[in-house]
């Protein structure tokens, strides 16, 4: 590859915060409360330190060693966990929040799968490091003189996995442990230079992530399968729309948990995007949602397995 890649061909599509589709999308996350408040307030800190430095003024005035260890994390936060999950959903909306509780407009850079190129010697290389120099330009714009932000970049990279593995793996190519070299140095650089920006990750393989992407991480977020009150946050607000009653609502929660012929419950997009639509278009045209029919669906439906780690 000669040219530098283009802004387009990095990032498919970006997203500005605040914006209402974002919030909306946002507040569909239920049972994630936890997660979102805990990225929300890791991301706040890590692109708008005088937050955080104000807070120390009002409440622990001359605290300034302990706020400086925690302003001074690498900008880099993973969300780790099975498929499902959440993960890639939060992180492509957790900007709403930030910029509504920062008062600033965030703009988010989803970085492709496609950045890993054609193969060709050098060019995954330059394709991240490309991606973090207009992460960094647009940054720096953005970085008032007196510290504060006056605006943010997020670089998303899903399926991380991809493009960060280990480099002491014994079969990774040249190319590859170069490509993982440009990632530490793009979030070395962001670091350094004190921008307001931060990287999130996701991946379901978090030991297959370099042990040096690991360590600069500001925050490692598990993600595990939604659990017995998450799965019934989850179905209730829709199956009491369509007259369900409490007690087959439970049944349902019960039949997408663990179950003796498996030791895995329903992932939040099996719940959302497979049950649910199937209940409703089992339904339709002709006749209501009745209980008993939802509950031999949610039986009947098989939950997305567990991702398996081949190589591990």
């Amino acid at each position: 590859m000669e040219a530098k890649p283009t802004l387009d061909e990095l990032f498919e599509r970006r997203i500005t915060y605040p914006d209402f589709e974002q919030k909306e999308r946002l507040g569909r996350l239920v049972g994630l409360d936890d997660h979102k408040a805990r990225l929300a307030k890791t991301l706040s800190v890590l692109i708008n330190p005088a937050g955080l430095k104000a807070w120390a003024k009002k409440h622990h005035q001359g605290a300034n060693h302990i706020v400086n260890i925690v302003v001074r994390r690498p900008p880099l936060c993973i969300l780790e966990g099975d498929v499902g999950s959440g993960k890639s959903e939060l992180a492509e909306t957790i900007g709403d929040s930030v910029a509504r509780q920062e008062n600033i407009d965030i703009t988010l850079f989803p970085l492709s799968l496609s950045t890993r190129g054609q193969g060709r010697v050098g060019e995954m290389t330059q394709l991240l490091s490309a991606a973090f120099d207009y992460t960094c330009d647009e940054a720096a714009r953005l970085r008032a003189d007196n510290g504060s932000a006056q605006g943010a970049v997020i670089l998303l990279i899903d399926e991380a996995d991809a493009l960060a593995q280990s480099r002491e793996a014994a079969q990774m190519h040249h190319e590859d442990r170069a490509g993982v070299n440009a990632f530490i140095r793009g979030i070395d650089r962001i670091a350094n230079r004190r921008l307001p920006a931060a990287v999130i990750m996701c991946t379901n393989r978090l030991g297959a992530l370099d042990p040096a992407v690991r360590r600069r991480a500001a925050d490692i977020i598990p993600f595990a399968r939604p659990s017995d009150s998450q799965r019934r946050a989850v179905l209730c607000p829709a199956l009491t729309e369509v007259g369900l009653s409490e007690c087959e609502i439970d049944a349902i929660v019960v039949a997408t948990g663990v179950g003796d012929d498996r030791p895995f419950g329903f992932t939040f997009s099996d719940l959302t995007q497979r049950l649910l639509p199937s209940i409703v278009m089992d339904a339709y045209p002709e006749k209501p949602v009745l209980g008993a029919r939802a509950l031999a669906l949610a039986n009947k439906m098989a939950p997305t397995p567990p991702f398996e780690d081949i190589g591990a």
